[in-house]
């Protein structure tokens, strides 16, 4: 892990749709997201993407090729295609990489029915067909491939993320 990494944190701004990995004050990244559909909240099974402060508990995906599909942040061994959309319309497709996210704020995004852990909020790719830019997701934060995989490759577990309404 290089030095950069620890210093590194996350901002994802919901109402710009937009995600900038940050070194200090200085914006190192920034990418183009999906937040959730259903707007942003905390409550389990509501489809929003949970707000406040967060850090990554764990990377998932390492090595894996781009494209490949998780399950149950397990990959399955198939590799994205549009014939395997077609085949499996109700997937919800988690892409190449995932950044699992833990609640910080105990009461907040942490215990009980709104605790960002279970409710299995991830930072992940999703297909390129996939529109960025506006909300669409299941309440994760979807990201392109491409920039999945470079910002994987720069943070490391417990990077603080804020997510911001």
């Amino acid at each position: 892990m290089n030095e950069q990494a620890r210093h590194a944190r996350i901002e994802v701004d919901i109402p710009d749709q937009r995600l900038r990995l940050l070194f200090g004050d200085h914006v190192a990244r920034e990418y183009p997201i999906s937040s959730g559909k259903a707007g942003t909240g905390q409550l389990q099974g509501s489809g929003c993407t949970p707000l406040g402060q967060h850090r990554v508990r764990i990377k998932i995906g390492v090595g894996a090729a781009t494209g490949s599909v998780f399950v149950g942040r397990r990959a399955t061994g198939e590799i994205y295609s549009a014939e395997l959309a077609q085949r499996y319309p109700e997937r919800d497709w988690i892409l190449t990489r995932i950044l699992w996210l833990t609640g910080a704020e105990p009461g907040f995004n942490r215990g009980g029915n709104i605790d960002s852990l279970r409710r299995y909020i991830y930072i992940h790719g999703t297909p390129d067909s996939e529109p960025m830019g506006k909300p669409a997701s299941h309440g994760c934060i979807r990201m392109r491939n491409h920039d999945i995989l470079e910002l994987f490759d720069l943070v490391q577990n417990g990077t603080p993320v804020e997510i911001l309404g």
